[in-house]
């Protein structure tokens, strides 16, 4: 192993010295901007005395909804189908394990960016016959220039501070030594705790069939961006 020359570049020194002090500030920005992505969740149901035609029903019922949906084009950005389930459900008296009925279920996501067109297919798929909405949920994408514009006003803020500062000490900035991404993102919990809910028909006699009114109203989405910056200044005459 080679020992270091005496002219070896010798690493940055974390902190300021007389001859070039340094100032650290935080830059910080909230923006609210309208959402560019309802998503709504569709759960589909059936049921049947055996598992084959509990089966069967759910298929066509799933394939009926995913049909409806994409008839609305390019108003919707995204599909897809996820969680599926056939349960049977045992009599309630009796010797044995027998079983009374089969339930299936198949919950579908979809995300649309057209949100008048939300209302008439959130109105259509509640109409289908075992079906539920729910949702709306409002996002924004993950590469909204929403986040790009909170991150450009925090790091704005943080040199417009650190030079009210330099200047209050009678000196400028020389450099800006580090730039430190705290993190920029949406506030807006994107699934509320108790989202608004329709639906066409109950699964079942022991479940709630009273129907909460589904909130269409885009909400405003919250984005909150914060950096550190570290700059030299130049030596203040004190």
């Amino acid at each position: 192993m080679t020992a270091p020359t005496g002219d070896a570049t010798q690493p940055a020194v974390p902190y300021g010295t007389p001859d070039a002090p340094r100032i650290a500030v935080r830059g910080e920005a909230r923006l609210e901007v309208d959402p560019e992505i309802a998503r709504i969740g569709i759960t589909v149901a059936a049921r049947g005395r055996d598992r084959r035609s509990a089966l069967d029903d759910l298929t066509r019922r799933n394939t009926g909804v995913l049909d409806l949906v994409k008839t609305y084009g390019d108003a919707v950005e995204r599909l897809e189908t996820g969680a599926f389930s056939i349960t049977p459900e045992l009599t309630k008296h009796g010797r044995g394990e027998r079983i009374r009925t089969y339930h299936g279920r198949v919950h579908v996501t979809a995300e649309l960016t057209d949100f008048t067109a939300l209302g008439e297919l959130t109105t259509r798929l509640a109409d289908l016959e075992l079906t539920r909405v729910d949702g709306p949920w409002w996002a924004l994408r993950p590469d909204s220039p929403a986040h790009r514009e909170a991150r450009k006003k925090a790091v704005r803020e943080a040199v417009q501070r650190a030079r009210e500062y330099a200047e209050a000490l009678g000196t400028t900035l020389s450099a800006l030594v580090e730039l430190a991404d705290i993190g920029a993102e949406d506030t807006t919990p994107p699934y509320p705790q108790a989202p608004g809910r329709m639906r066409s028909a109950a699964y079942g006699a022991a479940e709630d069939t009273t129907a909460a009114p589904l909130d269409l109203e885009p909400q405003r989405q919250r984005v909150h961006a914060q950096i550190n910056a570290r700059f030299t200044m130049v030596p203040p005459q004190l």
